[in-house]
């Protein structure tokens, strides 16, 4: 991050950047052809785009010559750079691409261009348990300066490679420690000290990008480093990942099975409830196409497909049937009715993507059993390793919810207390899309409300904005608008004040764009003006509901949402040590849950 008056710089080269900024002051007094002024004296010309037109700079140094590089004091551990070396094919070719560990396990992989690098890098997340340190940019590789190659990049396997199954993390609690939180920011100060060395300054700004687990690993860098990054895109952070991972998917899996074992809903009947469910609510928005503009303004009954007498069952369903879409949609509960994770689970108009815990067949192992198996038995509880563990030992009551919830200390992203990223100037553009089947969209809303109770709106309003992507799945795909770019608003926001409003997300089919929207920065919504093909962004224009949907952020877990929980982990051979020994979530929680 930029240094800043009473901020404490946590990237290498002070004193480079303090050129740097002369530099840009310099630059301000004759801007570029193409540029735009600075509005402001001492501020750097500004493209159509609102980035920084900063200058392309050249490398100093071979690529072959970061090979063995020492880092030496960089981080808190050793440094390893195994290999470097150019890289003239694919996108964003050509690059020099390193590649070495941070001490003990942490691969990174970092990629430096060398026709020129405009003095910004950006780091992306990656998803799942990780395991992988493969650069991909999924919804930033819409964002020019990364198509066009010209931004420094690196990512990180989060100290373990291969097995996304959970058991890298059986009595390796440093693994576990890297995957919580400090792979991510050991990895910005190592790419950032290669970068300074590799073209002789670092980064005038520094971005992060990631979705899904890659979106918890975003807040995380907010919430336990704010000084690493100038901006942060988190698109469905997996942030609440205890509870996803356990009781989320458990409950999407369990409460679809019968006293005999067998699931009650299979897929084949899926779009049958989702047609249904258009049918009730798709004109809610002012347009029948197909897409719910606000899912909490639907307010469908599966009772109502339940078969009549003498009805052709391929047209309805069972009681029992429609018994479990409803539970799927509402999400996991106590046998008292208490909320396990915030209401709602899974957003009416999202039903074709619920494959992944509804099976085709019977005997079918679906996505959501894996992911619970391989974090339960290796995660959700500290120091306990239970290679047999199955769902049915995952209690749906409150003492078993805070039990646990014990290792949401460290690998939960919860904290709304983002004041000092704020106050070091850091910009954070949160998005989700509705139809989410991994991760309940409500999650995410529940935190950005969590923030603004927290910080106050004002506060908020300044560095941080919440884009609700309609029709959108997980990370991408779906039936709406789902190619989209998020970095380049937070990009703008950060480098010229220039703050974020609508998003134009697009449907592209063989190449070819088939349908524009715009989306807005919550709580505004996108709404058809009566002109024009409803296919066409141009079209629409930005409209606050006047009352918002009633809000369902009271669970057994809310206080979550608060400042203080989190804790710092240490490893101690194969034990996890965390500060404080008793956790804040055993010392606030009320006896018996």
């Amino acid at each position: 991050m930029r240094d800043l008056p009473g901020k404490t710089k946590r990237g290498p080269g002070l004193a480079a950047a303090l050129i740097i900024a002369v530099l840009m002051s310099a630059m301000s007094l004759s801007a570029p052809a193409g540029a735009q002024a600075g509005t402001q004296a001492g501020k750097p010309p500004v493209t159509a785009a609102g980035l920084a037109n900063l200058p392309a700079l050249p490398p100093v140094l071979d690529c072959a010559g970061l090979t063995g590089l020492d880092l030496g004091g960089v981080t808190d551990a050793p440094v390893t750079i195994r290999s470097a070396s150019v890289v003239t094919t694919g996108a964003p070719a050509p690059y020099c691409e390193v590649r070495g560990t941070i001490a003990p396990a942490d691969t990174i992989v970092v990629r430096l261009p060398v026709n020129g690098w405009t003095q910004r890098y950006a780091q992306t997340g990656c998803g799942g348990l990780c395991g992988s340190a493969n650069i991909t940019y999924t919804q930033a590789s819409t964002c020019p300066p990364i198509a066009d190659g010209t931004i420094a990049s690196a990512t990180t396997d989060m100290g373990h490679q291969g097995q996304n199954d959970g058991t890298w993390a059986a009595r390796n609690p440093q693994a576990q420690i890297d995957f919580a939180y400090r792979g991510v920011h050991v990895t910005s100060e190592v790419a950032k000290a290669i970068i300074t060395r590799f073209y002789g300054r670092p980064p005038a700004y520094s971005y992060f990008n990631g979705c899904s687990d890659g979106g918890r690993e975003a807040l995380m860098e907010a919430q336990r480093f704010p000084g690493d990054f100038d901006g942060i895109a988190a698109g469905a952070p997996a942030n609440n990942m205890v509870v996803q991972n356990t009781f989320h998917h458990a409950w999407n899996v369990l409460t679809n099975r019968a006293e005999n074992g067998e699931y009650i809903l299979l897929a084949g009947r899926l779009p049958l409830i989702h047609n249904a469910v258009l049918a009730a609510c798709d004109g809610l928005d002012g347009l029948r196409d197909g897409v719910l503009g606000d899912p909490r303004r639907c307010d469908f009954d599966p009772s109502a497909l339940v078969c009549a007498a003498g009805q052709d069952p391929a047209s309805c369903l069972s009681p029992a049937e429609a018994g479990v879409v409803r539970r799927l949609h509402d999400g996991a509960v106590d046998d008292r009715g208490r909320r396990l994770e915030p209401e709602v689970a899974h957003e009416w108009g999202s039903e074709l993507d619920w494959t992944l815990f509804v099976p085709a067949v019977q005997g079918q192992r679906v996505g959501s059993e894996n992911f619970v198996l391989s974090f339960a038995r290796y995660l959700a509880y500290p120091n306990v390793v239970n290679p047999g563990w199955q769902l049915a030992d995952l209690k749906f009551t409150a003492k078993s919810f805070w039990n646990t919830m014990q290792s949401a200390g460290y690998l939960s992203a919860m904290d709304p207390d983002l004041r000092p990223f704020q106050r070091g100037g850091g910009k954070l553009l949160l998005w989700h899309g509705w139809n989410d089947q991994h991760i309940a969209p409500r999650g995410t809303l529940a935190y950005y409300d969590a923030l603004r109770k927290t910080m106050g709106d004002k506060a908020v309003d300044g560095f941080a904005r919440l884009y609700l992507f309609p029709g959108v799945a997980h990370c991408g795909g779906g039936e709406g608008p789902n190619t989209f770019d998020v970095l380049t608003p937070v990009m703008a926001w950060a480098e010229s004040g220039r703050q974020p409003g609508k998003i134009i997300a697009s449907n592209v089919a063989d190449g070819a764009v088939t349908r524009t929207r715009p989306v807005y920065p919550y709580p505004a919504v996108a709404r058809y003006d009566g002109t024009g093909s409803t296919d066409d962004a141009a079209n629409f224009a930005a409209v606050t509901p006047r009352g918002e949907p009633r809000a369902g952020y009271h669970w057994l877990g809310e206080r979550l949402y608060s400042h203080g929980y989190q804790v710092w982990c240490t490893a101690e051979g194969t034990e996890l040590r965390c500060r404080p020994s008793e956790t804040w979530l055993t010392r606030r929680r009320t006896p018996g849950g």
